[in-house]
C-alpha cells in the first residue's frame, strides 16, 4: 500500500514535522504544503511577516523538491483539491480509512478544518516539550485553574532534566529573574557584543517580494509596516546558524539586561530566535539543550541560561498550552470592560504622530521590522493600549498581525491574560503596567523626550505617568482588593492633582501622545 500523504502548514517547517521516528509520516510519504492567498486577506499583516512566511514555505518546497507538491490557491480547500485530485469533502467508504495526514495545526481555525475534512488523520502537535495529554494531567492536579508559570515551569525543568543537578535546580534556586532586572549601561547608546545574526536574501525572496508587490499594486492585499531586507531565518540552515550564533556569541551576556531598552540598539542580547521556532525551523528542545550545554561548559553564565530556558521552556510552553487549555471563549475576555477602538496612528504604525519618544520608538521598531523585544511589547505598547481602555480582542489582533512571531496561539494568552489582563487574573496576578518611571529606569528614552516621567500634568506630563494613576482610579475598587496592587491604590489618597489629571487625559483623547 502506497503510504498516505501529508499536509504540511506554513508553520511546520522543519525536519522533526516529516520524522516517523516521532510520530510522522511514512519516511516516503508525499507531501502537500499550500498558499493560500485567502490568509494574507484575512488580516492586514505587517509586509514583513507576509514576507518571511511565504519566503520560509518557498525555500522549504524547493528543498523537498520532487517529494513535495507545492499548490498555490485562493483557499487551503482549493489547494487540497488540486493536490489530491479529489473533493475534500467527499463521503469516504466505511472501510477507506484516513487518506492524507497532517500534525495537529498551531490556531483553532487549522485545527478545527483540518479535523472536519473526511479522510484526514490529525496527527499529535509537534514542535513544543510538552504534549497535551501531559499538560492536561498536570493541568488536573491543580485543579485546572491556579495554572501559574512558576510551577508550570519547575516541573517542565523537572520533567525534562533541564538545569538540573540531581533533583535540585542548577546553582540551587529556579529562578534567577532579580540577577536579570539589570537597567542598561548610561555610558553608551548600544550593548558591547556581537550583532545579532543576519540572513543574505536570495532569489526566492526576490520572488516573494516581486509577487507581495504585484498583488498589493492590484488591490487584492493591504499591508503595514516595510518589508526589507528580511532579518530573520527562512530555512532550517538559516535557523541553525542563528542558533549557534546566539549561543557563541550573545547569550553570555542575555542574562543582565534582557529587560532593558535601548533607542539604538532594539535587538541588545536578545536572542531572535521566536521567529525561527514559530516557523517550525528550530525544535525547542535543541535550543535550551545547546544553552545548557554553553553552561557546562562553563561558556556562557547560569542566570543568561536560566532566563533564556525559562523563555522557551516556560513561557513559550506554558502561553502554547494556556491557548488550548482556556478554551476559544477566552478570546472574548474583557474583565476591565475595555471597548475604545485602536486609534489610526497605532493600527497604521505612525511613529512621526507620536511625541512621546518611548512609544514613538517602539512603533517605528515594529513598522520598520515587525519585531521588538518583549519588555517593549509589554511595557511600552501594551501598557498605552491597557491604560488607555482599548478593546482586548482588537490589541490581540493588531500583536498577531503587526509581528514576525505573532500567531494566534502566541499572541491569544500573551495579550488578553498577560498585557491587558482581560481575564481578571486567570493567567497573572496584576496588571502589567507603570507610570515612566519605570521607562526611566530601564531605558534611555526617557532624556531627550519632550515628556517628564515625573510630571503627572501639564504641558510635560508623561503620558504613561498620567496614564497610570488614571487607570488605576478607573479600576480602583479591583484592584485595592488585589494584594498586589492595593498599595498603589492606596497612593491616589496621596495625589493633590488627580482632578487635574484625569482631566487633562480626558482631553487627550485617542489623540497620539
Amino acid at each position: 500500500m502506497a503510504p498516505r500523504p501529508h499536509w504540511i502548514f506554513g508553520d511546520q517547517l522543519g525536519p522533526h514535522f516529516i520524522d516517523p521516528r516521532h510520530g510522522g509520516p511514512d519516511a516516503h510519504a508525499p507531501l502537500i504544503m499550500i498558499e493560500a492567498r485567502s490568509v494574507l486577506r484575512r488580516r492586514r499583516f505587517h509586509r514583513a511577516k507576509a514576507h518571511l512566511v511565504l519566503s520560509a514555505m518557498r525555500h522549504r518546497a524547493a528543498e523537498l523538491g520532487d517529494r513535495v507538491t507545492y499548490v498555490r490557491a485562493e483557499t487551503y480547500a482549493e489547494g487540497l483539491e488540486r493536490a489530491l485530485g479529489r473533493p475534500t469533502h467527499r463521503a469516504k467508504a466505511a472501510d477507506e480509512g484516513a487518506r492524507l495526514t497532517v500534525h495537529h495545526p498551531t490556531s483553532r481555525r487549522a485545527r478545527d478544518f483540518a479535523a472536519a475534512l473526511d479522510g484526514v488523520e490529525v496527527l499529535p502537535a509537534r514542535g513544543f516539550l510538552v504534549p497535551h495529554a501531559e499538560f492536561a494531567e498536570w493541568a488536573g492536579r491543580h485543579g485546572g485553574t491556579s495554572l501559574r508559570l512558576e510551577g508550570f515551569y519547575r516541573w517542565v525543568r523537572e520533567r525534562r532534566g533541564l538545569l538540573m543537578d540531581g533533583e535540585e535546580p542548577a546553582g540551587g534556586r529556579w529562578n534567577l529573574d532579580h540577577d536579570n532586572r539589570e537597567p542598561p549601561p548610561r555610558d553608551r547608546d548600544t550593548l558591547d557584543i556581537k550583532g545579532p545574526w543576519r540572513p543574505r536574501e536570495d532569489a526566492i525572496d526576490e520572488e516573494v517580494r516581486h509577487d507581495l508587490d504585484r498583488w498589493e499594486r492590484a488591490g487584492d492585499v493591504s499591508f503595514v509596516g516595510r518589508d526589507g531586507p528580511r532579518r530573520f531565518p527562512a530555512t532550517r540552515r538559516e535557523a541553525l546558524a542563528a542558533l549557534r550564533h546566539f549561543v557563541t556569541h550573545r547569550l553570555p551576556g542575555f542574562g543582565g539586561q534582557e529587560d532593558a531598552m535601548l533607542a539604538a540598539d532594539p535587538v541588545m542580547s536578545h536572542s531572535l530566535l521566536s521567529a525561527p521556532l514559530n516557523l517550525g525551523l528550530l525544535d525547542p528542545a535543541e535550543c535550551v539543550e545547546r544553552a545548557e550545554r554553553a553552561y557546562r561548559a562553563g561558556d556562557a553564565p547560569l542566570n543568561s541560561v536560566e532566563g533564556f530556558v525559562r523563555q522557551i521552556a516556560g513561557w513559550r510552553e506554558y502561553v502554547w498550552h494556556l491557548y488550548w487549555h482556556f478554551g476559544e471563549d477566552y478570546r472574548h475576555r474583557n474583565a476591565l470592560r475595555h471597548t475604545a477602538p485602536l486609534p489610526d496612528w497605532f493600527l497604521e504604525l505612525d511613529a512621526g504622530a507620536v511625541t512621546a519618544n518611548c512609544l514613538s520608538t517602539v512603533l517605528a521598531q515594529v513598522r520598520d521590522t515587525g519585531w521588538t523585544h518583549h519588555i517593549p511589547r509589554l511595557m511600552v505598547l501594551g501598557s498605552r493600549a491597557l491604560q488607555d481602555g482599548w478593546d482586548p480582542e482588537a490589541v490581540t489582533d493588531w500583536f498577531h498581525r503587526c509581528f514576525v512571531d505573532g500567531y494566534d496561539w502566541v499572541m491569544l494568552p500573551n495579550v488578553v491574560g498577560m498585557s491587558q489582563y482581560a481575564d481578571g487574573g486567570l493567567m497573572t496576578t496584576k496588571p502589567y503596567t507603570s507610570g515612566g518611571a519605570y521607562i526611566h529606569r530601564m531605558s534611555d528614552l526617557c532624556g531627550p523626550c519632550a515628556y517628564r516621567p515625573t510630571d503627572r500634568t501639564g504641558e510635560r506630563a508623561c503620558p504613561f505617568t498620567a496614564g497610570y494613576w488614571a487607570f488605576l482610579h478607573r479600576h480602583r475598587d479591583r484592584l485595592a482588593a488585589n494584594h498586589r496592587t492595593a498599595r498603589a491604590v492606596h497612593g491616589l489618597d496621596r495625589l493633590t492633582d488627580l482632578g487635574e489629571l484625569l482631566d487633562e487625559t480626558a482631553r487627550r483623547g485617542d489623540a497620539a501622545p
